[in-house]
């Protein structure tokens, strides 16, 4: 077995085949490194991120909320005008027979 991995080192193929290893070993430590400083850098911003999501979906809820008592209230003031114009139409037929009945 020694025998083999002395020849296999001597030859050129065998050099190939290491530096093949060693650079796929590098690799690998690479890419763990950067995952754990990735997951090191950027676990608090998403938390942050989360919660702002969180905080940014309860405003808008209160908000619709706001939104549909807004509307009601809207719709409430527009019966009251509409009330309020026939209420004026009417006053203004009594004036004019009110006019009328004067002459």
């Amino acid at each position: 077995m020694t025998t083999l991995f002395i020849q296999l080192t001597q030859t050129v193929t065998g050099a190939v085949i290491t530096i093949i290893a060693l650079l796929l070993v590098a690799v690998i430590i690479g890419y763990f490194t950067a995952w754990l400083y990735a997951k090191s850098v950027y676990s608090p911003v998403i938390k942050g991120l989360e919660t702002d999501k969180a905080e940014l979906n309860m405003q808008v809820t209160e908000l619709k909320d706001d939104k549909d008592k807004l509307t009601a209230k809207v719709e409430k003031l527009n019966d009251k005008i509409g009330m309020l114009e026939e209420e004026s139409a009417q006053k203004d037929k009594e004036i004019k027979k009110l006019k009328k009945s004067k002459k």
